[in-house]
């Protein structure tokens, strides 16, 4: 095999016992022919197409393939063969049709020199399969955590995710350990630490023994002990990633432990992600999607009002215990891409962001679903960009980003969206307040609407300065309430002005009236109360109350309340003094 580079032209063998590429012309045979494996330190020689490097490394030869993983770490894989490469690359190539496509078995294979453009267009072309599986595991992993998460979130159980997420990891160590085991017969059992490998299943099995085991502690300290349930959750989640970090330090000390990739599980790495794993993964998905699709009412019913659910003789208990299986299940298939210590955050964060943008459970199982997919798929390109950062991590920051934007800008319960309803409402109840200082102003005057009322009058009426009462004029003439007197100190109201003025006044007095007849408040005692009611009353409260009220012409103290034709009598101009109703300055 020959390979070129720019400045080097060389021939290059294939080592025996690790695959590596050595330079040279060729390598030694034995008398029987077989040919020997140079120990120690040997050149390692990658071609310039996609899926090697163009570059020599140094360093030592362990009898396996060392790849750069996804992110940056070294793997070891099992001594490939040859033919079976060139057999992959060629079936890649005849399905892209293009040389770029062929395979690249970690993402990190990129270049380093390779642009930041090029890089996302090569993992948004999904032509390396580590890539595929990646972003279908991340989406994979979206799908069953943001369903079961909105479940979590509305029984107020966030916690328990978080136990369970680190109670799995003592169940992961001994799954991986028990890969070694050979069994010859019922009694006849032997553990041999080569024959240790990842081994999905085992691992799923034993994370998933684990989380119940964990979720059993806890339920037993709760009923037969006086510790809460919290405290419960917090003694278990302790002990259990106590015992599990124990277990991962000594599978580290073990001579297949550095190259297993069980360290993965605590932070989470895409690139472990292989097809076993991915089938795994759907499997586990399909099922929960089917139990969420099949149980949604009960569901339903059990997280909102469990009392309720068990008046109709739904066992509760049992859908409890089977919500917490599955989300057993979610945490250990979500291991693999988040990790231990943040898989709780891909459980709770997406689900949060839902919850503060619907009240429908359906629509939130939608939005999480949706928001966990997006978080998955950008922690798993962030990670891409930058193989030195873990793929959890990323994650985490994806679907906290998602929150922040429903958190700040969410249309109902976002906190500038409020802020600015009340900043919104306040300027609303100000102009209002100003409306009806003026109508009281031509109240007592006994004049009409289209005369017009002066800022030192407006300003004594609601004690303020002239230059407050300037500006909230400004803001009243800018909605079209009123208009401007040609020598800019005298106001005049505009036909929706005063109708709305009316409609104020209307408001507050037909409050203290209900008050005083209804309730039998004094009248002295019903003004404070009026003012902020009559900014929020509306028309059906309004008819409700004139129906309720035999006489709506005047209030407790005596004023007329303007009706239905006051509010829309048509106004002829004053024939002296200002006038300018309905006109603008």
């Amino acid at each position: 095999m020959k390979l070129e580079t720019e400045n080097l032209k060389l021939t290059a063998h294939p080592h025996p016992a690790c695959g590596h590429l050595l330079p040279g012309e060729g390598i030694k045979r034995d008398a029987l022919g077989q040919a020997e494996a140079p120990e120690g330190r040997h050149e390692i020689v990658r071609g310039v197409n996609p899926g090697w490097e163009a570059r020599k490394t140094n360093k030592p030869c362990k009898g396996g393939t060392q790849k750069k993983s996804q992110f940056g770490s070294e793997v070891e894989l099992a001594p490939p063969r040859v033919s079976a490469a060139l057999g992959w690359l060629a079936v890649v190539a005849l399905l892209a049709l293009v040389p770029e496509s062929a395979w690249a078995a970690k993402i990190g294979d990129v270049a380093e020199e390779t642009s930041l453009g090029q890089q996302a267009a090569r993992f948004f072309s999904f032509r390396d399969p580590s890539v595929r599986y990646a972003v279908f595991g991340s989406v994979l992993l979206g799908i069953s955590c943001g369903l079961l998460g909105c479940f979590i979130v509305v029984r107020k159980m966030a916690l328990v995710g978080d136990t369970l997420s680190h109670a799995v990891l003592p169940g992961v160590a001994l799954g991986f350990l028990f890969s070694g085991v050979s069994v010859s017969g019922l009694f006849d059992w032997s553990f041999d630490v080569d024959n240790i490998t990842k081994n999905p299943a085992l691992i799923f099995a034993g994370a998933v023994i684990a989380g119940v085991a964990g979720t059993f502690l806890v339920t037993t300290l709760k009923q037969t002990t006086k510790i809460k349930e919290d405290s419960a959750l917090g003694l278990t989640l302790a002990s259990f990633f106590a015992v599990g970090i124990c277990l991962l330090t000594m599978i580290q000390d073990l001579p297949t432990g550095n190259k297993s990739g069980i360290d993965k599980f605590m932070f989470g790495q895409a690139a472990a992600i292989g097809e076993d794993d991915i089938q795994l993964m759907l499997g586990v998905t399909v099922l929960i999607v089917a139990v969420v699709f099949l149980f949604y009412k009960e569901l339903l019913v059990t997280s909102f009002d469990a009392g309720f659910a068990r008046s109709i003789a739904l066992p509760s208990e049992w859908i409890h215990h089977g919500l917490m299986l599955l989300v057993a299940f979610a945490v250990v298939i979500a291991l693999q891409a988040v990790g231990v210590v943040l898989v709780s955050a891909m459980l709770i964060t997406p689900a949060a962001a839902a919850y503060l943008l619907t009240d429908r459970m359906h629509r939130m199982l939608f939005l999480a679903v949706g928001f966990g997919v997006a978080s998955g798929v950008i922690g798993a390109f962030i990670s891409f960009l930058k193989p030195n950062i873990p793929t959890g991590p990323c994650m985490v920051l994806g679907a906290s980003a998602v929150f922040a934007v429903a958190f700040f800008g969410g249309p109902r319960h976002g906190v500038l969206t409020r802020w600015w309803r009340h900043v919104s409402r306040s300027k609303r109840v100000q102009r209002e307040n100003t409306l009806k200082a003026v109508y009281q102003v031509l109240e007592n005057r006994s004049a009409q609407p289209e005369d017009s009322v002066s800022l030192k009058e407006l300003a004594e009426r609601r004690r303020e300065t002239l230059d407050e009462v300037s500006g909230q004029t400004r803001a009243l003439k800018q909605h079209g309430l009123v208009t401007l007197h040609e020598e800019g100190n005298k106001i005049l109201f505009t036909p929706s002005g005063w109708q709305l003025a009316c409609t104020i006044v209307r408001n507050h007095r037909l409050w203290e009236l209900y008050l005083t007849n209804a309730a039998n408040i004094a009248a002295d005692h019903v003004h404070d109360d009026a003012e902020e009611i009559e900014h929020v009353l509306g028309d059906d409260v309004v008819r409700e109350l004139e129906r309720m009220l035999d006489d709506t012409t005047r209030d407790p103290h005596g004023r007329a309340i303007p009706g239905f034709a006051d509010i829309h009598k048509p106004f002829a101009p004053a024939a002296t003094g200002p006038s300018g109703y309905g006109r603008s300055s």
